[in-house]
């Protein structure tokens, strides 16, 4: 006997294969697509996004507004909000995507064979890719803008708390590729918040979809790992460190553990952990600990750290290797640099980590014995971003070792294929 359940699951199933579908004979057409169609599209979804400013942000305030009301977190409701600011960002988040240059069809390598034989690496689109997000409404535009540069079709399904403010910013997505004559399924979204929709994504669409990328909190990525039957470019939380080297300038440590912890705590850059080396302890941790309070952040610190400051809370062990997202921060005095190095390596989750110090050596250590995703020497963790790296804008921050790392951009969406010419060689 068929329940209404599984009438709905069946009707559900129906109508996410439909999706998949038309993404894969869209990934058809945007893999031919002109380096002028693709920009076309890009440009106009961004001065769609600022004509509908008020639609955009009314969305999101309804967005925000429910969210407040089911008792979603601070740093959520950070990541959810947008303001004419952020919306603006955004918009020049796409423009900046369609300035790069094109990677489909780049020559990566070249290089002739005594036969004769000329070989070519070549970049071309993954094909059709499965984005899962939460929170973010930047994300629909950021990876609806990626996918397109990097000529391959998109399903985006984005959290139940967003679901308002990016249906519009996908209809200004639409927009633009109404605009360039490209297909609507270049870009689409999951109908539905049911989440038997994710799970249908991920198990009974691999035909269609060549990979997923999971953007979002430790449970999310989790369950894409376990459930996925394709692919996955792995983005775990951001569990970044800060370590403060014995030949760090005082001066330029207040300022970057400051910004890398408080500057927005909601996002997966932000320092989580800051450790100390004991040379300076006594004359750099205090003023840090009281920059960090003044700036409105809870210090949780080991015995030293608690010393320095009686305000500071004891850290317990939960706290190392937590992400707080929040305007909350772990502090631990190390020995030396073998100490931060083996804490880092046992509590980080290979987001980004930087050292603070005048030490080209100490520095040059750090940078070649820790295995992160991104590595920075005298600035804030705050940078981890495609943005900030020159890529317009990103999906995700991919911790992973296979495919891509770090910030994930245009041309980390692409894979190549190998061309070979010859003069009629065949071989002996």
């Amino acid at each position: 006997m068929t329940t209404a359940r599984d009438a709905m699951t069946l009707d559900l199933g129906l109508q996410m294969r439909d999706l998949g579908e038309a993404a894969r004979a869209a990934a058809s057409v945007l893999t031919r697509a002109s380096t002028d169609a693709k920009n076309t599209a890009l440009t106009a979804a961004a001065e769609s996004l600022r004509r509908r400013e008020h639609e955009i942000l009314s969305a999101n305030a309804r967005d925000v507004a429910a969210a407040k009301s089911s008792g979603l977190s601070a740093a959520m409701l950070d990541r959810l909000a947008l303001d004419p600011d952020r919306l603006e960002a955004t918009a020049r988040g796409l423009e900046e995507i369609a300035a790069l240059e094109d990677p489909v069809g780049a020559v990566i390598a070249e290089w002739p064979r005594p036969n004769g034989l000329f070989i070519q690496r070549v970049r071309v689109p993954l094909g059709v890719i499965g984005i899962i997000y939460e929170s973010r409404p930047n994300v629909t535009a950021d990876a609806g803008g990626l996918c397109l540069k990097s000529g391959n079709a998109v399903i985006l399904r984005g959290g139940s708390e967003a679901v308002g403010s990016n249906e519009a910013i996908h209809g200004s997505l639409l927009e633009g590729l109404a605009a360039a004559g490209l297909p609507d399924a270049a870009i689409q979204r999951v109908p539905t918040q049911d989440r038997e929709a994710v799970g249908i994504l991920l198990r009974d669409m691999a035909e269609f979809v060549d990979v997923i990328v999971p953007r979002g909190g430790r449970r999310l990525i989790e369950r894409v790992q376990q459930d996925a039957r394709v692919p996955v470019m792995g983005h775990l939380e951001g569990i970044c460190h800060t370590y403060v080297h014995a030949a760090a300038d005082l001066a330029m440590a207040r300022r970057i553990v400051v910004n890398a912890k408080m500057r927005r705590t909601g996002i997966c850059g932000a320092t989580e952990t800051l450790l100390v080396d004991s040379a300076v302890a006594e004359s750099h941790l205090p003023f840090i600990v009281q920059d960090l309070i003044d700036a409105g952040c809870e210090v949780r610190g080991d015995a030293a750290t608690q010393a320095s400051d009686k305000r500071v809370r004891p850290a317990t062990d939960a706290d190392w290797g937590h992400e707080f997202l929040d305007a909350v921060i772990a502090v631990r005095v190390v020995a030396d640099l073998d100490d931060a190095l083996e804490h880092i390596r046992r509590f980080g989750s290979g987001h980004t980590e930087a050292i603070v110090t005048d030490d080209d050596a100490a520095a040059n250590r750090f940078l070649a014995e820790l295995d992160s995703a991104i590595l920075m020497h005298n600035a804030s963790t705050q940078f981890a971003d495609g943005g900030e790296f020159g890529l317009g804008a990103e999906i995700g921050i991919a911790t992973g070792r296979i495919h891509a790392r770090g910030p994930v951009g245009a041309e980390q969406l692409t894979s190549y294929k190998y061309v070979v010419r010859g003069t009629g060689q065949a071989r002996p």
